[in-house]
């Protein structure tokens, strides 16, 4: 299934796509694509309904975020190898963790906004995991039965605040709008191996990151197990597992980063795609 949510920012519905690409509304099946909805239960009621009788919804409407009331956004860093490389980094021994605030999170085509004081803003094209049943001290073998399915993420990135401003990278990472995430969740069944999906990113047009989930050093059955040590993962946590090479800040020999009018086009294979025009800070 692909299930995402539709509508005005705040005022989103449920909704999924049906096999002719015809977005349906879930208002009367589910109250939201979150929480308990993600469970093995919630997903059943959805699977067990009849898309055919289910209200159309417009196919023009603004697509929000895949996923409503995230708890965590939980970040995976320098996860590709040919990533690592491109940034002169070691291979990490453990996965890298740190978080990336829930007020990031957008619609996968909203605009993205630079923050305020930004001099390196960059992109990463990313997969997303979705839990779907909590998941503490989980065995590596039984940790894809936590996970209700994926989506595309663009963890937006300031170099400058993540990197040279002291302290953890959560600050150069949670800026508003920098967590694009959809344009919908794809459920585990359809997608038969995460550990082989090609990945892309272009800026204009320029494809600076092509890519696949291959090159990943902890795959997503790890990652889910490894989590769940230091902390339990609830229905609606979204994982986001690292990027390929190709972000700006890797770029020879000089880095690229973003600036007002670039558009950002990126995907993940059967995941869909996303699109964000990038404008300048604005104060609320």
């Amino acid at each position: 299934m692909k299930l995402l949510r539709v509508g005005a920012k705040g005022a989103e519905k449920p909704a999924i796509l049906d096999n002719n690409g015809t977005i349906r509304d879930l208002s009367g099946v589910v109250d939201d694509i979150a929480g308990e909805v993600l469970t093995p239960d919630g997903l059943s009621r959805i699977s067990g309904a009849d898309l055919s009788s289910l209200p159309e919804l417009d196919a023009g409407q603004r697509i929000g975020p895949c996923v409503g009331s995230v708890g965590k956004f939980i970040c995976i860093g320098l996860n590709y190898a040919d990533h690592a490389a491109e940034t002169g980094a070691d291979i990490p021994k453990e996965p890298i963790l740190f978080m990336k605030a829930t007020s990031a999170i957008c619609g996968p085509n909203d605009e993205v906004m630079i923050p305020k004081n930004s001099i390196k803003p960059d992109w990463e094209v990313e997969l997303g995991i979705v839990i779907g049943k909590e998941a503490r001290n989980v065995e590596e073998a039984d940790a894809m039965e936590h996970v209700a399915g994926y989506c595309v993420v663009n963890d937006l990135s300031e170099r400058h605040f993540q990197i040279e401003r002291g302290g953890q990278w959560v600050k150069g990472k949670s800026a508003d709008t920098f967590g694009p995430i959809g344009p919908w969740m794809v459920t585990r069944d359809e997608v038969a191996d995460p550990q082989n999906l090609k990945m892309w990113l272009e800026v204009d047009g320029h494809r600076y990151q092509d890519g696949s989930t291959q090159t990943m050093i902890f795959g997503v059955q790890h990652l889910v197990h490894y989590i769940s040590q230091f902390m339990s993962l609830q229905p609606g946590d979204i994982i986001t597992t690292g990027t390929p090479p190709g972000v700006g800040m890797g770029i020879k020999p000089e880095p690229v980063w973003l600036k007002p009018g670039n558009v950002m086009r990126l995907g993940v294979e059967g995941l869909g795609e996303q699109q964000q025009t990038v404008v300048a800070y604005a104060a609320k």
